[in-house]
């Protein structure tokens, strides 16, 4: 087994490096009351960033639209209950009014070759956060790795329109993968792992990530068709595997998909 790569948390890892001393924690909290300070101020819901029209995926004033005004639409994608009502559901613009299963089945003509399988071995909290990013940039569908439950809060209800798949082990994945003709590509910064930012993805294919803390199984690693490694800068061992899994996947949308189809 090859050693920590130059950003991976291992044995070997200064614990010095993942504790603040007090003197850093007064240095920080000015800065820390300021942010709060000025927290009430940066609400992005209240306004268009743009200051114009609202864009189809923007947040306005208020969340969603109210009942609808004039006669009711005949077609059947409709929800009467939400044109009686209004609709403050997580939707983009195109989908309002719409009944969930109609919403799921235009999706369904819109969504991308890749998937998004991440390990849940540990109740990671990240993943609600992965299957609401797979939702945005419309992921064919989610796969959990191990335990059956997570924590659905990040996902922001997104989990109701997009295909969730649970294994109980990495095998279960695998032949999922292997029934589908998907290659599965790791991400993890460990030795020997390629550069995101200089290789080509596969179109069809299973974006497996880690747990927040140990990251990739080893097996995951070993058993991959292909491993990569996302760059980093700065001090900081990692980044957040909700954040990775971001990064991944809009670098898969910057290689294979047409910006004309995004909202």
């Amino acid at each position: 087994m090859s050693g920590p790569g130059p950003t991976e948390s291992g044995p070997g890892a200064d614990p010095g490096l993942r504790n603040r001393t007090p003197e850093d924690r007064d240095a920080a909290q000015p800065r820390e009351t300021a942010k709060r300070e000025i927290a009430p101020e940066r609400d992005h819901r209240c306004e268009s960033q743009g200051g114009g029209a609202i864009g189809p995926t923007e947040w306005g004033t208020t969340v969603g639209v109210g009942p609808w005004e004039g006669p009711w639409p005949t077609d059947e994608r409709y929800d009467p209950e939400l044109l009686e009502h209004g609709d403050r559901r997580n939707v983009v613009d195109h989908y309002r009014y719409w009944r969930r299963e109609a919403i799921v089945a235009d999706l369904d003509l819109r969504r991308h070759d890749f998937h998004v399988a991440i390990e849940n071995f540990q109740h990671d909290h990240n993943i609600g956060t992965v299957v609401r990013t797979a939702n945005a940039f419309a992921a064919k569908a989610v796969h959990i790795v191990g335990r059956r439950r997570w924590n659905r809060r990040g996902a922001m209800v997104t989990d109701r329109y997009q295909h969730v798949h649970h294994h109980p082990e990495l095998a279960s994945l695998r032949e999922y993968a292997a029934e589908h003709d998907l290659a599965v590509v790791a991400v993890d910064n460990t030795a020997g792992a390629v550069p995101i930012e200089r290789t080509a993805l596969p179109r069809r294919c299973v974006l497996l990530f880690g747990q927040e803390g140990p990251g990739l199984r080893e097996e995951s690693r070993l058993d991959a068709d292909l491993v990569v490694s996302i760059a980093q800068y700065g001090s900081t061992r990692s980044i957040n595997a909700g954040v990775a899994a971001g990064v991944v996947m809009h670098t898969w949308i910057q290689q294979h998909a047409d910006p004309a189809a995004a909202w």
